[in-house]
């Protein structure tokens, strides 16, 4: 399992919509310069689904990446099991104005963990720096 995790000076209902509300997520869930989220559909409870169209800015490639949640507790935790079965989750703790989020996923087996690793923390990176601006 891999581990990445970030701290959000801000409100527990602002970083749970940010994170959550599809407009929201286009802005922030890009680990590579060169990338956008294109598209993005969010079924945000137990069963329901989700996928996101990554695509390179200049078109020449894209992929979806998509799965079903598994459990949703409002406010405080995300679990989810992608396509290709893998399991994942992210809990959201918050104390006062900041809010602790840890991502726990499996990796693949076709890139280094090393490599998945960076590319998540860059994610929750953008993703405190969108939040903390907006």
């Amino acid at each position: 399992m891999i581990t990445v995790q970030n701290t959000i000076h801000a409100s527990i209902d602002k970083v749970w919509d940010f994170w959550t509300l599809p407009e929201h997520i286009k802005k922030w869930n890009i680990a590579i310069d060169d990338w956008l989220t294109e598209e993005v559909e969010n079924d945000l409870k137990e069963k329901g689904k989700f996928k996101y169209k990554m695509s390179k800015k200049d078109g020449s490639l894209s992929f979806d990446f998509e799965g079903i949640y598994t459990k949703v507790e409002n406010l405080s935790l995300i679990e989810y099991r992608l396509d290709d079965n893998r399991t994942g989750k992210v809990s959201f703790e918050h104390n006062g104005n900041t809010v602790k989020i840890t991502e726990t996923f499996e990796p693949t087996k076709q890139d280094s963990e090393s490599m998945q690793e960076k590319w998540c923390q860059t994610v929750i990176d953008n993703f405190k720096k969108y939040v903390e601006n907006n």
